[in-house]
């Protein structure tokens, strides 16, 4: 370890003393580039609906939108990612494989504002079952279960609807086995051959997604979604889950949540530093945050360019967060 120097003629707080020494030496540099932007498209018109548990997040209906994109633009974001909420629901979610269904109204007005956004379209049912499960639930030993090949028959078609809507990037997030191989094929055949998937293929059954099931209105009306998301406490599978959705089509992987997984973002992006990686920085953390800010136990301005730096160190190459804009303006101001 010589060769490291040591003190007094090793001084490592030489290159911290000033502003901008520490600028030149930084190793991790965010910008608004980096950032998606979570957006929940609901039915109806002239609506703008506060989400509670999520402090300056809304449900915004597809004549809202023309505001709500413009400013994202102007702030230099480029990238959205598109949740649902559809008028009716029903046990297989049909609105979202519908061409005529929400997201896939509202990808065409979107792309009209801002063509060269970015739009990332959530494939999952949550939001848009009666039941609130990722899929197809079926009635096995006296208890509900999802079917898993069922499912992926629906992931299929509602990928298909997306992508012919104009949605740039498809991001199944429900953790079905064998989603990407059976969304690749539809793609493909449906003339989609150069349409990227973005894989949740890390997603844990966290305790951090409250907050979204209140803006989406997803919630499971029973059970939970133990039996399809990653266990909390595991590690290893999660280059085994990345491994099976690389093989089978994935473009990009995304580990979910951020914020409290870091040690699994690196995992993964150690492991396949070639394919480009997102984190979901979820709603339960930017509850959190937003929280103590508000009693004014933390700093929100400092804490948030933190924790998104942090992802971004940990080996995060884009972060979904419910803080882009903020994150952007601030960063606007340096």
């Amino acid at each position: 370890m010589s060769h490291l120097g040591h003190y007094p003629k090793t001084r490592l707080r030489r290159l911290r003393h000033a502003p901008n020494l520490r600028d030149l030496v930084r190793e991790t540099a965010l910008n608004a580039t980096d950032f998606v932007l979570p957006l929940f498209i609901r039915h109806g018109s002239g609506i703008k609906n506060p989400i509670p548990s999520m402090p300056g997040q809304f449900q915004i209906s597809i004549d809202r939108l023309d505001d709500e994109i413009r400013e994202i633009i102007q702030l230099g974001i480029k990238n959205v990612i598109l949740f649902g909420i559809p008028e009716h629901k029903d046990a297989l979610g049909q609105d979202s494989y519908s061409d005529n269904g929400i997201i896939q109204t509202a990808i065409p007005v979107i792309k009209k504002i801002a063509p060269e956004l970015v739009v990332i379209s959530d494939i999952c049912f949550c939001e848009y079952t009666d039941h609130g499960h990722c899929g197809v639930i079926i009635r096995h030993d006296d208890q509900y279960v999802l079917d898993n090949d069922k499912t992926l028959e629906l992931l299929a078609k509602q990928a298909v609807s997306h992508a012919r809507a104009g949605a740039d990037i498809i991001a199944p997030s429900g953790m079905i086995d064998g989603m990407v191989h059976v969304i690749r094929n539809a793609l493909d055949q449906a003339g989609f051959n150069n349409k990227p998937i973005l894989s949740y293929s890390v997603k844990y059954s966290s305790s951090m997604y409250g907050p979204f099931r209140q803006a989406a209105e997803g919630a499971p009306k029973f059970g939970d979604r133990s039996t399809h998301m990653m266990d909390i406490a595991n590690s290893s599978e999660a280059i085994r889950e990345c491994s099976l959705d690389i093989a089978e089509g994935a473009d990009m992987l995304m580990v979910k949540p951020a914020h409290t997984y870091l040690d699994i973002i690196t995992r993964v992006k150690q492991a396949y530093p070639e394919l480009p990686l997102g984190a979901y920085h979820t709603s339960g953390e930017f509850a959190m945050i937003k929280a103590a800010a508000e009693k004014g136990w933390i700093n929100e301005k400092s804490a948030v360019l933190e924790v998104l730096t942090s992802i971004r160190r940990a080996g995060a190459d884009f972060i979904i967060t419910y803080f882009a804009k903020d994150a952007a303006a601030w960063l606007d101001e340096v």
